[in-house]
């Protein structure tokens, strides 16, 4: 599967927002938003007012690169929400929010997605006490999340966990620090998630 290999503080640079792609250096003065708010490349700071569907795009590109989805997945999430009950828009989010790789990172289990994806393709977590070593997969409500022992007892991961202990979780997620267990009490609702985007924009780019 095709992943963007180039530097991820562009991305942010290019849609003007915070996607958290670098871990720990994102909540420091170091971030590439702080220090250069326009867009990356020669007429980055001269770019104009973007139109109707630039704006749209930019909901969809932004909402696809905060997660880390490629294209395909992330068509394939929008037709999946379509076909559930309520929003769309919401539903797609909804759909984001469960891949284990984000659930992962929520938790404090990561630094950021793109370690988080790599650590579950290592297979370091289980899910109801199998191993799981699928980013996509997407976590239902009830379903229990683990570290495995043997990648507890790893220097690495112990410093991932520490550097992350002071992160706050989701209230949909239930954690249990002393077995680094969680629940998934429930999947979450729109003002629980924190993506910078109208979903809106992203349905009505998908309409056209």
């Amino acid at each position: 599967m095709a992943r963007y290999t180039g530097a991820v503080c562009k991305l942010c640079r290019r849609e003007g927002k915070k996607l958290f792609l670098k871990g720990e250096r994102c909540y420091t003065g170091k971030c590439a938003i702080d220090r250069r708010n326009y867009a990356p490349g020669q007429h980055g700071q001269g770019r104009k007012k973007s139109s109707e569907y630039g704006t749209q795009l930019r909901a969809k590109q932004t909402a696809r690169r905060y997660y880390g989805i490629n294209e395909s997945q992330f068509s394939k999430y929008f037709e999946m929400a379509e076909k559930q009950a309520g929003m769309t828009g919401e539903n797609l989010l909804r759909i984001c929010e469960s891949r284990l790789d984000n659930i992962v990172y929520l938790l404090g289990w990561a630094s950021s997605r793109a370690e988080a994806r790599q650590l579950v393709t290592h297979g370091h977590f289980q899910v109801n006490g199998r191993k799981v070593d699928i980013p996509s997969y997407l976590c239902k409500a009830g379903e229990v999340l683990s570290i495995k022992k043997e990648s507890l007892d790893s220097e690495k991961f112990k410093a991932v966990l520490e550097a992350n202990a002071s992160r706050p979780v989701p209230q949909w997620l239930e954690t249990a620090s002393e077995t680094h267990t969680a629940k998934i009490v429930a999947l979450p609702e729109r003002d629980q998630i924190l993506v910078p985007v109208e979903e809106h924009l992203i349905v009505e780019f998908y309409s056209k």
